[in-house]
């Protein structure tokens, strides 16, 4: 099996058990297996295709003596890949018919919903396209094809309600399609594409992490804003003109129908919920608060670990021979820290045999294997045999550092890799790589960003709703509330995912820790998608304030004629990303049902009751800015209503 195996073109070195003279670390505890380790030549994609073959190849189990089965972290990789895209196919199935009912349910006109439908699809096809170019010249993870999907869809259906909703009010006030057309562009064509910046710029900033694999959600989420907005805004509205009075009503109208008087806005849901949360502010916002808090409390107990194969489903046949692994075997040595010491040529044995040995001694090192014999405890166990050629480099040596199943299991693998890299080294300058080490940096340097990133966002975001709103206070307490829907999504992932609560019935395997590249990617995601549903909302509620001066009625209108758009939008989306819940991969079960909480607490708690308890408390306080900030505005702000806003000496005095 060794010889057959190393014959193969993509497999460079090959040992195992025999070939190293019984090495007791690649022997089950029972004695019935025992390990072959295969270095596969190529980079993260040459490699993974290449295992893709050997995976059936080395699988056997045909009742012969000897059964043979696969693993490695590449191998875990390659079917993790696979199975993403399968979900992918799956989920695409399940969203598109779905998102399609649920328009329907909305609008009640096939049309309207058909052309949402569209413009998500389009979104979707055309993202897809262009990170397939993108893939010529960078990494691309496959998961960012699944956030593309219900990204997609998502935002698709998100600007295509705020368009389509604003074209019909037009058209009920006795509007020609044209002129329609135009004042939907000039009001929620801006608010557009003002949302688009803040969901691009939250995804943007995963470029700061130097990642390719969080830096092609990165690209991804820029490109399905863009296209999702090209979408909205360019293919809709020349769809619309052909449709016409069709998007309010059945048949085709030869001139614009009679305007409809409209039922008073103080009969509207929203707005009797929005007036009893205004009159009683203090509890309906602390009983809010303190809901949302609750959900929240979980997330202090997050705790930062190592991806492992139990992010497959226990029917994937990597994740089975990790079982099999974990069950009979005490150490990991295939994932052993290997040091190296490339300039080591003319270092004498004795050298060599005193690294190993202090290496040997480290906590939570089981045994060295160098050119000068395998070393535990500090002793020489095992002579130099087979190993010491396969360790020889032609002007260096190496190391293989063995650890313990527990420490990579837990939370102290950090630990354990400075302490090996802290262990003087008498054969000159020495790197420390191999799996742990690797994870060890990865995790080291993402967390070193995740300042950066979250700062990026706070400030782009800020800047954004500032030029909305004219104000310092509304951006803060968007800021504000966003994070605490931030937080009741990290608290179920804490609870859930790190902690197993109804993990039997997701069906996946907890591991009591949390991969920190994903919480880190879900967080920019779903504050982008918060920021949206704020910039929907906010920007009706400026425009009321705009022209009435009035701040409890303008909230009160903002609400009832953007609730149900959010509402609406929330739940086409967080039905997207709940989709995922049903998903093979660990991580897809966590971006889905994570982000579709967070959606869903956005939409009901946050904007339905701490958005108008907050501002009925800070009353024109809401919207004032320093004197240079509200001449900036003058010139760079955005608002819906047409033309400049009605001045107000008022609105510079920060009272209620």
């Amino acid at each position: 099996m060794s010889a057959r195996l190393a014959a193969e073109p993509a497999v460079g070195d090959v040992w195992s058990y025999w070939s190293l003279d019984g090495d007791p670390t690649l022997r089950a505890e029972d004695g019935g297996s025992a390990l072959v380790l295969a270095h596969v030549l190529g980079d993260a994609t040459s490699a993974r295709a290449a295992i893709a073959g050997l995976i059936p190849a080395y699988t056997i189990d045909d009742g012969d003596a000897v059964a043979v089965a696969v693993a490695g972290g590449e191998a875990a990789s390659t079917q993790i890949s696979r199975l993403a895209t399968q979900d992918f196919v799956r989920a695409e199935m399940v969203i598109v018919p779905l998102m399609l009912v649920l328009l329907l349910l909305v609008y009640r006109r096939v049309s309207s919903a058909l052309l949402t439908l569209a413009v998500g699809l389009f979104a979707v096809l055309a993202t897809l396209a262009a990170l397939r170019l993108l893939a010529m010249v960078t990494e691309v993870s496959s998961f960012a094809a699944n956030v593309t999907l219900v990204m997609g869809v998502g935002l698709g259906v998100d600007y295509s309600l705020f368009v389509i909703s604003r074209f019909r009010e037009a058209l009920g006030r006795g509007s020609t399609v044209r002129d329609a057309l135009v004042e939907t562009l000039e009001t929620a064509g801006r608010t557009v594409v003002f949302s688009a910046l803040t969901v691009a710029a939250s995804l943007a900033v995963l470029l700061a992490l130097p990642f390719p694999f969080l830096q092609s959600f990165g690209y991804a989420g820029i490109i399905v804003v863009v296209t999702a907005v090209v979408g909205a805004l360019v293919v809709l509205p020349a769809a619309l003109a052909l449709v016409g009075q069709r998007a309010v009503r059945r048949g085709v109208a030869s001139r614009p129908p009679a305007p409809v008087e409209p039922r008073p806005v103080e009969q509207g849901a929203w707005y009797r919920f929005g007036t009893g949360v205004m009159r009683r502010p203090v509890l309906f916002g602390g009983i809010a608060l303190a809901v949302v808090l609750a959900l929240a409390a979980p997330a202090l107990g997050l705790r930062i670990g190592l991806p492992d194969d139990r992010v497959l489903p226990d029917t994937s046949s990597v994740r089975q021979t990790y079982d099999v692994l974990r069950a009979d075997f005490a150490v990991e040595a295939n994932d052993a820290i290997h040091v190296v010491a490339p300039d080591a040529a003319g270092v004498a044995p004795a050298a060599v045999a005193g690294y190993a040995a202090a290496l040997s001694q480290v906590e939570g090192i089981v045994a060295v294997n160098s050119t000068a014999g395998t070393f535990a405890d500090g002793r020489l166990v095992r002579e130099p045999g087979a190993a010491a050629e396969r360790l020889a480099g032609a002007s260096g040596t190496r190391l293989e550092a063995i650890p313990t199943r527990e420490v990579l299991a837990g939370t102290d693998s950090d630990r354990l890799v400075a302490d090996v890299r802290a262990v003087p080294s008498p054969v000159g300058p020495v790197v420390v790589g191999g799996y742990p080490a690797e994870l060890s940096d990865f995790r080291s340097v993402l967390m070193d960003r995740v300042p950066l990133v979250a700062a990026l966002i706070l400030l782009v975001t800020f800047v954004i709703l500032f030029l909305m709103s004219g104000s310092l206070l509304v951006p803060v307490k968007a800021t504000v509330l966003n994070l605490l829907s931030i937080g009741v999504m990290f608290g179920v992932l804490v609870t859930v995912f790190q902690n197993g609560f109804l993990a039997d019935l997701l069906g996946f395997t907890p591991i009591g820790t949390l991969d920190p590249a994903f919480p880190i990617l879900m967080f920019c995601v779903a504050y982008g998608l918060s920021m949206d549903y704020e910039v929907f909302m906010l920007s009706r509620i400026k425009e009321e304030y705009d022209r009435t001066g009035d701040n409890n009625r303008s909230v009160l209108l903002g609400m009832q004629r953007s609730a149900p758009l959010i509402t609406a939008a929330a739940l086409t989306l967080a039905v997207s990303f709940g989709v995922y819940a049903a998903g093979q991969i660990m991580y897809l079960k966590m971006i889905g049902i994570g982000t579709a909480v967070a959606i869903a607490v956005d939409a009901t708690l946050i904007r339905a009751v701490l958005v108008p308890a907050f501002m009925r408390l800070a009353g024109r306080a809401n919207w004032w800015a320093p004197a240079p900030l509200r001449r900036l505005h003058a010139r760079f702000g955005i608002r819906e209503s047409a033309g400049p806003p009605p001045r107000r000496p008022e609105d510079a005095v920060p009272a209620r």
